[in-house]
């Protein structure tokens, strides 16, 4: 009975998910939907509420009312909101393999599964996929459910190391001592994290890990280059009596895909004055970091410039779930030494929770914030040794292309400006895009509906954000199914009719 419920509920999920060859499915649900599905929902005040409708009947409901209000970021090349990738096939597959078998990954358990040491294969290979160096070098490694959390887990490493460099010895661990003891002692007044337009996330991340929102400063570079970080400035922050500094760098900064520095010599400087001032390095590279693993082409190179040096890190963020290609929620945190993961995520007290044994991989629940966990390393690891290297070169500069595409497309159509402008309206993009498109329409009144113009039209989906202080719109490539002549093909014919209807309308 159970198998037959199964295997004829996957087979029809199939057939409802599946997208023809040369089609594209909707990038969002239409309204009717989303309203029938909202009907749909149990009603409280039912007598029949929580009665038990039995799987049969219950399948039906998910199929018939549910999936259809939700939208087509998995299922559409055409889907480029927020920084959303699809789920390729073998990482859907492996996903279904987790839950089928439902492994709780929190201890090391050699003897009885071997799923922490596929966990530990998949971070081996992410680090030789991005030429970061070797394990050993990264000693502090884990999967997280996103670039949220792995920011979390990088502030609060960054926290612990700032502090304990300044306690006395024997102090022990600001784990155990707490954040308010550990910074009297250590005679700190202030921790900061510096930045040049991080992610929101590191806000969130500071107010989690008891350093406060306003810590985050803002150095950018320039107003022209604000996503840029001053490192003069950061030279001068790190001066400050009493005070104890994170810096928090962005490769990749979210609304224009741009990188926090210019390459390898600023990283080799950020080294220098992080070690000379006891600072933490933490690099914020959720989607940008991957453009390490494009192929070694001259189309390229720019991108590889501006990503050199992340090795030289104290502690990375990356994000599965975007240009990996691996469902929801997939998150990578590595940092140089698990004893700092430790002093900050160890699980004490816990007899039952033991591994049973010293181990060279250490039990996921006292290196990150979970103590039960989903083995979401598993469409990681399928993924990569599926695509291999050069498949996965492949597929990020199918993304690259995609987006440089686009924007060449945006460039063509006289009403519409591609962002940041730069002194005399040149935009390299051969050289400036990554996989992030940022534009506007030149005249206000469409600008300010064109998020919504574009996504009613229901063919590609963007999303809406600000810069200067106008709105814009962004576009971020991060599917496997992206197609670079198809999308060039269905932004300038979608933005043209959007110009020539709203000409008509005024």
């Amino acid at each position: 009975m159970e198998k037959d419920f199964t295997t004829l509920a996957q087979a029809r999920i199939r057939e409802e998910v599946a997208v023809a060859d040369g089609t594209h499915a909707p990038t969002l649900p239409g309204l009717d939907k989303l309203a029938r599905a909202r009907a749909s929902l149990p009603d409280a005040s039912s007598e029949h509420y929580l009665s038990g409708r039995g799987p049969n009947a219950t399948f039906d409901h998910l199929m018939n009312d549910i999936v259809p209000g939700l939208n087509g970021q998995n299922r559409s090349g055409r889907y480029w909101g927020f920084v959303t990738g699809s789920a390729l096939p073998i990482a859907e597959v492996a996903d279904n393999i987790v839950t089928a078998y439902d492994q709780n990954v929190q201890v090391h358990l050699p003897t009885q599964t071997i799923s922490t040491e596929v966990e530990d294969a998949a971070l081996k290979m992410l680090l030789s996929l991005l030429d970061l160096g070797q394990p050993e070098q990264w000693e502090g490694r884990t999967f997280t459910t996103g670039a949220t959390a792995s920011n979390i887990l990088g502030l609060a490493c960054g926290r612990e190391t700032v502090i304990a460099s300044r306690l006395p010895d024997g102090s022990g661990s600001v784990g155990e001592l707490g954040l308010l003891r550990a910074c009297n002692r250590a005679g700190i007044e202030e921790i900061q994290v510096l930045t040049s337009m991080g992610h929101s996330s590191l806000s969130k991340a500071a107010s989690v890990v008891g350093i406060g929102r306003t810590s985050v400063k803002l150095l950018p570079f320039s107003d022209a280059e604000p996503w840029r970080l001053n490192l003069d400035a950061v030279e001068k922050e790190l001066q400050r009596e009493g005070v104890a500094s994170i810096i928090a760098v962005s490769a990749g900064e979210v609304n224009t895909g741009k990188f926090a520095l210019a390459g390898i010599e600023d990283m080799k400087r950020l080294r220098n004055l992080a070690d000379r001032y006891q600072a933490w390095i933490h690099v914020d590279g959720a989607f940008g970091v991957f453009a390490r693993a494009l192929p070694a082409k001259d189309e390229y190179s720019s991108l590889r410039n501006v990503t050199a040096g992340v090795e030289l890190c104290d502690s990375l963020t990356l994000d599965g779930h975007k240009l990996l290609n691996v469902p929801y929620d997939n998150g990578i945190f590595f940092t140089r030494k698990s004893t700092v993961l430790n002093d900050v995520f160890q699980n004490p007290n816990a007899a039952y929770l033991s591994s049973g044994g010293p181990s060279k991989i250490q039990s996921p629940l006292n290196i990150g914030l979970e103590n039960s966990r989903r083995f979401r390393a598993l469409p990681v690891y399928a993924v990569l040794l599926s695509e291999g290297r050069e498949g996965m070169a492949r597929m990020m500069e199918r993304m690259v292309i995609t987006a440089r595409s686009i924007a060449k497309a945006i460039q063509t159509c006289d009403d519409f400006a591609l962002l940041p402008e730069s002194d005399g309206g040149h935009f390299d993009i051969d050289n400036d895009i990554h996989i992030v498109v940022l534009f506007r329409a030149k005249d206000d009144a469409l600008n300010n509906v064109l998020v919504q113009r574009i996504n009613e039209g229901n063919k590609w989906y963007v999303g809406g954000t600000s810069w200067q202080g106008k709105p814009a719109i962004r576009v971020a490539v991060s599917s496997w199914r992206a197609e670079p002549a198809d999308a060039a093909n269905t932004v300038k014919e979608s933005l043209t009719a959007i110009s020539n209807a709203h000409k008509i309308s005024q």
